[in-house]
């Protein structure tokens, strides 16, 4: 009787399992054949040094630089920041689905609920709220991998072109990027991709260097070169550090300050109810109850605060108030200069909005922007008593600092400058191109709060202008130079114009 035939299959899946787990990058190169029916060799991802960083190079975004596996992050954000609460919820609810279909399906289904209907004009999510989120992402070893490489750069990404491209090119100078097309009638995105050949020949050229994951090598089959990185070795990859940035992260616009997970993003829609029970219960108490008490409830429900300098402060003896200066982070800065002195003080700021200033526990008074105008209102409410002041004139999320504007250095010699950082848990109380009305909500709904409030003590008479001589623009970096010292933040040149036409395409006036 004949021996049954030797079975290959076990000895096949193993030896598929050594190489998974021992070659975590490989590439193949082509052969110099007519046809293609010959098999790609796999050989060894190559050491750095046998490298040649002068060639070309085309690379898999989602393969070869972020470290997640998963795209639903990016598209819950533009389905939240650009369509609103109800459309990231009825995504959340799809996502059982997308877990069962076909990561092309899939696909499909996240591009058409996140973007139908919105208005093509107006889309701003790709360059104002996803490049934080992407550079978050990065995977430290992918990000060398692709800047090693000094020639021409083409991305390639499975998502909309919309959504990469200005991080690619802004962040990652970038000159190509190729992603789906979006169909527009009217002006609108209908949620359809544009139907794309896999082959993009127009793109790549035969001496192009391709970087890419296992699963997307046909993209990158008109590359010389293609090297292929394991994905199962990059969960091990670190992030990108900060100072690593090819352009430095300053401005960013959304209201989420987490990364929306699905996980993450069933929990804020659990947290909603509560959050809004316990935006009305913080805004009573800082409203109804004296500061030492109101101070003690807030800590309970999460809005804590920390404190340093304050044996610094002496208004003793002083005729007329106290100018404090401190550096823009939310809408309640000047609430927790209040809540640290313990008494009343008033705030100048450029623009709020009209609910702001209802509900806002301390006096507020709004600029004019008339230097002349500016300059006599500060001065009557310096007669009256303490004043806060924001001269970045605006928000800014990161360690960064924004031009101080020297319109305080004029006004009196009494001036403290005190540092201010911020701490949020799930939103962010600030935007640029949202409804400024939802900011003191938004902020108010987090689980919790924390500030740091570092008072620096008043400022030396000799580095005033009116008694040390100095010029207004001297005073205003000066204490702009302290509060970054004492943050360990970045003082930049920026305006408030520069952050509202990045993110809004506007100067940020309120009327």
């Amino acid at each position: 009787m004949a021996g049954k035939p030797f079975n290959m299959k076990p000895f096949l899946f193993f030896f598929k399992i050594f190489l998974s787990k021992t070659w975590n990058k490989f590439y193949y190169q082509k052969k110099s054949s007519i046809s293609n029916a010959s098999k790609p060799e796999f050989n060894m991802f190559p050491a750095e040094q046998d490298l040649n960083p002068n060639r070309n190079l085309v690379f898999h975004m989602e393969g070869v630089l972020l470290r997640s596996c998963s795209v639903f992050p990016y598209f819950m954000l533009v389905a939240f920041e650009a369509g609103g609460p109800l459309r990231a919820f009825v995504l959340l609810l799809l996502y059982p689905l997308l877990c069962l279909v076909g990561r092309k399906i899939g696909m499909k289904i996240m591009v058409f609920v996140s973007f139908v209907g919105l208005k093509e004009e107006t889309f701003r999510i790709g360059s104002t709220v996803l490049p934080k989120f992407f550079l978050e992402d990065i995977g430290n070893e992918g990000f060398d991998m692709v800047m090693k490489y000094c020639g021409r750069k083409i991305g390639v990404s499975e998502m909309p072109e919309v959504m990469v491209e200005r991080f690619l090119r802004d962040y990652l100078r970038v000159e190509g990027v190729v992603g789906k097309e979006l169909k527009v009638i009217s002006g609108h995105f209908t949620g359809l991709m544009e139907e794309k050949s896999t082959e993009l020949g127009g793109v790549f050229s035969s001496s192009d260097i391709g970087l890419c994951c296992f699963k997307n090598q046909k993209l990158f089959s008109q590359c010389e070169v293609v090297y292929l990185v394991n994905e199962g070795e990059k969960g091990n990859w670190e992030a990108l550090p900060r100072e690593k940035y090819p352009r430095e992260l300053i401005f960013h616009d959304g209201r989420l300050a987490f990364r929306p997970t699905p996980i993450a993003t069933l929990f804020m829609f659990m947290w909603i109810p509560m959050g809004l029970i316990l935006m009305v219960i913080r805004i009573l108490a800082a409203f109804l109850l004296p500061y030492k008490l109101s101070v003690s409830l807030q800590y309970f429900t999460g809005i804590t605060g920390t404190s340093s300098g304050l044996n610094l402060v002496d208004t003793k003896g002083k005729q007329g108030g106290t100018l404090f200066v401190c550096n823009h982070r939310t809408l309640i800065d000047p609430i927790y200069v209040s809540f640290f002195l313990m008494r009343s003080v008033t705030a100048v700021t450029y623009s709020i909005s009209w609910i702001t200033e209802l509900v806002s526990p301390v006096k507020t008074v709004r600029l004019t922007r008339n230097r002349e105008k500016d300059s006599e209102l500060v001065e009557q409410e310096l007669r009256r008593g303490d004043l806060v002041i924001c001269p970045e004139g605006t928000t800014c999320r990161e360690p960064y600092l924004l031009r101080f504007s020297p319109l305080f250095a004029e006004m009196t010699k009494e001036i403290v400058p005190a540092a201010v950082d911020f701490q949020v848990s799930m939103f962010y109380g600030t935007t640029a191109a949202g409804f400024k009305v939802l900011d003191p909500v938004f902020l108010l709904m987090n689980p919790s709060i924390h500030c740091f409030v570092a008072f620096l003590g008043r400022l030396p008479e000799s580095e005033t202008c009116q008694v040390g001589g100095r010029s207004k623009f001297e005073v205003a970096n000066h204490v702009q130079g302290e509060i970054a010292k004492a943050l360990g933040f970045k003082c930049t040149t920026l305006t408030r114009k520069d952050k509202y036409k990045l993110l809004a395409g506007n100067e940020g006036l309120i009327k």
